[in-house]
Protein backbone atom coordinates (compact mmCIF):
# COMPACT_ATOMS: atom_id res chain seq x y z
CA UNK A 1 0.00 0.00 0.00
CA UNK A 2 1.36 3.37 -1.13
CA UNK A 3 1.64 5.70 1.95
CA UNK A 4 0.25 9.08 0.72
CA UNK A 5 2.46 11.47 2.24
CA UNK A 6 4.95 9.98 0.91
CA UNK A 7 3.40 9.82 -2.49
CA UNK A 8 2.66 13.95 -1.99
CA UNK A 9 6.00 14.61 -0.91
CA UNK A 10 7.72 12.38 -4.23
CA UNK A 11 5.20 14.14 -6.39
CA UNK A 12 6.26 17.43 -4.68
CA UNK A 13 10.02 16.52 -5.97
CA UNK A 14 8.78 15.32 -9.04
CA UNK A 15 7.35 18.91 -10.20
CA UNK A 16 10.50 20.91 -8.80
CA UNK A 17 12.96 18.90 -11.25
CA UNK A 18 9.98 19.27 -13.77
CA UNK A 19 10.51 23.37 -12.96
CA UNK A 20 14.27 22.87 -12.46
CA UNK A 21 14.39 22.04 -16.14
CA UNK A 22 12.03 24.51 -17.63
CA UNK A 23 14.31 27.90 -18.73
CA UNK A 24 12.07 30.64 -16.28
CA UNK A 25 10.54 30.70 -13.58
CA UNK A 26 7.76 33.43 -13.05
CA UNK A 27 7.49 34.77 -9.11
CA UNK A 28 4.03 33.31 -8.06
CA UNK A 29 2.85 35.04 -4.84
CA UNK A 30 0.77 31.75 -3.89
CA UNK A 31 1.96 29.72 -0.78
CA UNK A 32 1.55 26.22 -2.19
CA UNK A 33 -1.47 23.96 -1.24
CA UNK A 34 -0.91 23.58 2.18
CA UNK A 35 -1.88 24.95 5.70
CA UNK A 36 2.18 23.91 7.18
CA UNK A 37 3.39 27.47 4.61
CA UNK A 38 2.74 30.03 6.94
CA UNK A 39 2.80 33.23 4.58
CA UNK A 40 3.59 36.12 6.78
CA UNK A 41 3.48 39.46 4.31
CA UNK A 42 -0.24 40.21 5.73
CA UNK A 43 1.20 43.83 7.01
CA UNK A 44 4.83 43.32 6.54
CA UNK A 45 5.63 44.24 3.20
CA UNK A 46 2.91 47.05 2.69
CA UNK A 47 3.53 50.14 1.15
CA UNK A 48 4.92 52.13 4.75
CA UNK A 49 7.21 49.26 5.17
CA UNK A 50 8.49 49.23 1.78
CA UNK A 51 8.92 52.92 2.06
CA UNK A 52 11.11 51.75 5.56
CA UNK A 53 12.80 49.78 3.68
CA UNK A 54 13.42 52.21 0.84
CA UNK A 55 14.51 54.89 3.21
CA UNK A 56 17.23 52.55 5.21
CA UNK A 57 18.68 51.60 1.51
CA UNK A 58 17.70 47.86 1.74
CA UNK A 59 15.60 46.71 -1.56
CA UNK A 60 12.35 45.13 -0.38
CA UNK A 61 11.98 41.58 -1.48
CA UNK A 62 10.09 37.91 -0.75
CA UNK A 63 12.48 35.96 1.78
CA UNK A 64 11.69 32.26 1.89
CA UNK A 65 12.77 30.84 4.83
CA UNK A 66 13.08 27.38 5.19
CA UNK A 67 13.30 26.49 8.70
CA UNK A 68 12.04 23.20 11.32
CA UNK A 69 11.67 25.06 14.60
CA UNK A 70 8.55 26.82 13.96
CA UNK A 71 10.05 29.69 16.61
CA UNK A 72 13.47 30.51 14.53
CA UNK A 73 11.17 30.68 11.06
CA UNK A 74 8.83 32.97 12.89
CA UNK A 75 11.15 35.53 14.21
CA UNK A 76 12.96 35.32 11.05
CA UNK A 77 10.21 36.06 9.20
CA UNK A 78 9.20 39.40 11.92
CA UNK A 79 12.74 40.59 11.76
CA UNK A 80 12.35 40.55 8.62
CA UNK A 81 8.95 42.25 8.19
CA UNK A 82 9.78 44.86 10.31
CA UNK A 83 12.24 46.02 7.68
CA UNK A 84 10.18 45.66 4.92
CA UNK A 85 10.77 42.47 3.71
CA UNK A 86 7.48 39.98 2.86
CA UNK A 87 8.55 36.62 4.00
CA UNK A 88 7.15 33.19 3.69
CA UNK A 89 8.13 30.75 6.41
CA UNK A 90 8.31 26.80 5.13
CA UNK A 91 9.08 24.21 7.79
CA UNK A 92 10.40 21.31 5.15
CA UNK A 93 11.93 21.79 1.86
CA UNK A 94 9.03 19.58 0.29
CA UNK A 95 6.64 22.27 1.63
CA UNK A 96 9.23 24.83 -0.23
CA UNK A 97 8.75 22.75 -3.35
CA UNK A 98 5.11 22.53 -2.95
CA UNK A 99 5.17 26.66 -3.55
CA UNK A 100 5.74 28.40 -6.52
CA UNK A 101 9.26 28.57 -7.39
CA UNK A 102 11.28 32.19 -5.79
CA UNK A 103 12.83 34.59 -8.04
CA UNK A 104 15.73 35.59 -8.92
CA UNK A 105 15.20 38.92 -6.94
CA UNK A 106 14.32 36.80 -3.73
CA UNK A 107 16.23 35.87 -0.83
CA UNK A 108 16.10 31.77 0.39
CA UNK A 109 17.27 31.21 4.07
CA UNK A 110 17.83 27.70 4.43
CA UNK A 111 18.34 25.84 7.67
CA UNK A 112 21.05 23.03 6.94
CA UNK A 113 19.72 20.50 9.68
CA UNK A 114 16.37 20.07 7.98
CA UNK A 115 14.59 16.72 8.10
CA UNK A 116 13.25 14.64 5.36
CA UNK A 117 15.51 16.52 2.56
CA UNK A 118 18.44 18.57 3.83
CA UNK A 119 19.07 21.59 3.26
CA UNK A 120 22.48 20.65 1.44
CA UNK A 121 20.39 19.31 -1.23
CA UNK A 122 17.78 22.22 -1.03
CA UNK A 123 21.03 24.40 -1.79
CA UNK A 124 22.04 21.98 -4.36
CA UNK A 125 18.10 21.91 -6.26
CA UNK A 126 18.13 25.75 -5.71
CA UNK A 127 21.99 26.60 -7.08
CA UNK A 128 20.82 24.41 -10.34
CA UNK A 129 18.07 26.95 -11.59
CA UNK A 130 18.72 29.28 -14.26
CA UNK A 131 18.35 32.05 -12.32
CA UNK A 132 19.02 31.33 -9.03
CA UNK A 133 18.06 33.57 -5.90
CA UNK A 134 20.65 34.60 -3.48
CA UNK A 135 20.66 32.01 -1.12
CA UNK A 136 21.77 32.26 2.79
CA UNK A 137 22.75 29.00 4.80
CA UNK A 138 22.25 28.86 8.51
CA UNK A 139 22.61 26.01 11.22
CA UNK A 140 23.39 26.11 14.88
CA UNK A 141 25.78 22.41 14.05
CA UNK A 142 29.50 22.59 15.39
CA UNK A 143 31.91 23.37 12.75
CA UNK A 144 32.53 19.30 12.43
CA UNK A 145 29.00 18.66 11.88
CA UNK A 146 29.00 21.45 9.17
CA UNK A 147 31.73 19.83 7.62
CA UNK A 148 30.45 16.62 7.26
CA UNK A 149 26.96 17.93 6.08
CA UNK A 150 28.60 20.12 3.15
CA UNK A 151 31.43 18.11 2.08
CA UNK A 152 32.40 20.14 -1.13
CA UNK A 153 29.30 21.47 -1.50
CA UNK A 154 30.07 25.74 0.11
CA UNK A 155 27.16 27.85 0.61
CA UNK A 156 28.25 31.51 -0.67
CA UNK A 157 26.41 32.48 2.55
CA UNK A 158 27.11 30.50 6.14
CA UNK A 159 25.57 31.87 9.56
CA UNK A 160 25.71 30.41 12.45
CA UNK A 161 22.76 30.50 14.64
CA UNK A 162 22.26 32.65 17.20
CA UNK A 163 21.49 35.16 14.51
CA UNK A 164 21.82 38.42 14.73
CA UNK A 165 19.84 41.49 13.04
CA UNK A 166 23.08 42.77 11.91
CA UNK A 167 24.51 39.51 10.31
CA UNK A 168 21.50 38.60 8.69
CA UNK A 169 20.78 42.14 7.10
CA UNK A 170 24.13 42.78 5.76
CA UNK A 171 23.99 39.63 3.86
CA UNK A 172 20.70 40.34 2.48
Amino acid sequence: MRNPTRARRADARAGMCQRLAESEYPSGDGVGGEDRVRDLEAGSAAAGDRRAAAERGTRAMTVHIIEDDPGVGDSLAMLLGQIGHCARVYPDAESFFEAPPPSSSDTVIVDLGLPGLSGVQLIRWINGLKKPPKVIAITGQSNRNIMEMLGDEQPAVLLRKPLTEELLVSHL
